[in-house]
């Protein structure tokens, strides 16, 4: 049984999209163990609550340093006996003994196509935004192991969405999270509990 931390910081939308999977049965061998939240105020939060999971809010700038901070989330996770990190909608920058302690033991979901609209400042509104003032025609999702760097760790799942003629990014933000992002997500969850892919030359392999 995988145990997962999902790490969010608002409405937890792809937690519930996790969490519906789950009892679905579209994510198999999986318990989510903890929620993790950067806001004490974060719906997701209450969404965990619901559903009887335990959850826990560690706020960067309470801690005297970054490395404390990393040093804060790895605890957790020890405590809970995590094998999966997923981070969803987590709008922290990750401390580096954080991303050390669960290399290839941890991933994201990005509202993009990476390499496109991605890395250092591509988060929420502003990837639909750079995605529309550049004209793209289209868009979509990606799931990827974190790394040291910014959404560039080895790729698991990608998923297109089309751009539609008077798109705002309010709206094409809502279309890539239900046709991408829920469903890749869950997705990658299931493979990785199942031992169905592997990193190999920093790529991901289905086996």
């Amino acid at each position: 049984m995988l145990k997962v931390a999902v790490c969010v910081s608002g409405g937890g939308t792809n937690l519930q999209a996790i969490l519906d999977s789950v009892e679905e049965g579209r994510i198999t061998n999986t318990e989510i163990s903890l929620v993790v939240s950067n806001k004490s105020g974060a719906y997701a939060l209450e969404r965990a609550e619901a559903k009887h999971i335990p959850s826990c809010v560690l706020v960067p700038k309470e801690f005297e340093s970054r490395e404390a901070f990393g040093e804060a989330l790895v605890q957790k996770m020890k405590e809970a006996d995590i094998d999966l990190v997923v981070l969803a909608g987590y709008l922290v920058i990750l401390p580096a003994n954080f991303v050390k302690a669960f290399e290839g033991r941890m991933i994201n979901i990005h509202p993009s196509l990476i390499p496109s609209h991605c890395g250092p400042g591509y988060y929420g509104l502003k990837v639909h935004e750079s995605v529309l003032a550049r004209g793209n025609k289209v868009t979509g999702a990606t799931v990827h192991f974190v790394d040291e760097g910014t959404d560039s760790g080895p790729i698991i799942l990608q998923k297109a969405v089309e751009v539609q003629e008077g798109d705002t990014p309010e709206v094409l933000q809502k279309r890539v999270m239900e046709q991408a992002e829920w469903n890749i997500l869950p997705e990658a969850i299931d493979l990785i509990a199942n031992g169905r892919i592997e990193i190999k030359d920093n790529l991901v392999r289905r086996k």
